[in-house]
């Protein structure tokens, strides 16, 4: 069997923080409504258009890797590669991705990822790196 494998990188000036945590509730007659504040669904827009980009033409069926790397853009004294270790969160960037990943049809639910490394970088490039493989 031959090893499935998606890799890609996604330019981008700036990496969205919005995160899926972000969601917000609101009550009408006395039920609560859980709705995406603007931001949150632009950024679910920019990134099902991006990814959308790399979607395979056949879902991968079993578990997965999923490796993604942030790089953010290079300001003050950091250097190209240095690890970000300031907001946002990465476990809360990351679920928005793998939603959105799933929803484009990349797997068939993201609880089939059994592997992620996810990782901030300093760039001189910045964007984001994604790499899926199947595993056994």
């Amino acid at each position: 069997m031959t090893e499935k494998v998606i890799q890609f990188f996604v330019p981008m000036k700036k990496i969205p923080t919005v995160t899926h945590q972000e969601k917000q509730v609101s009550v009408i007659e006395g039920k609560p409504h859980f709705y995406e504040p603007a931001e949150l669904r632009n950024t679910r827009q920019l990134y099902m258009d991006v990814f959308g980009r790399y979607v395979p033409d056949q879902k991968m069926v079993g578990k997965v890797r999923m490796t993604i790397r942030y790089c953010f853009p290079l300001k003050g004294k950091h250097v190209n590669g240095e690890y970000k270790d300031t907001k946002p969160d990465l476990d809360n960037m990351t679920k928005l991705v793998q939603d959105c990943l799933t929803k484009l049809g990349f797997w068939k639910d993201d609880r089939y990822v059994v592997s992620l490394i996810a990782e901030k970088f300093w760039a001189k490039l910045p964007g984001i790196f994604i790499r899926i493989e199947e595993v056994e």
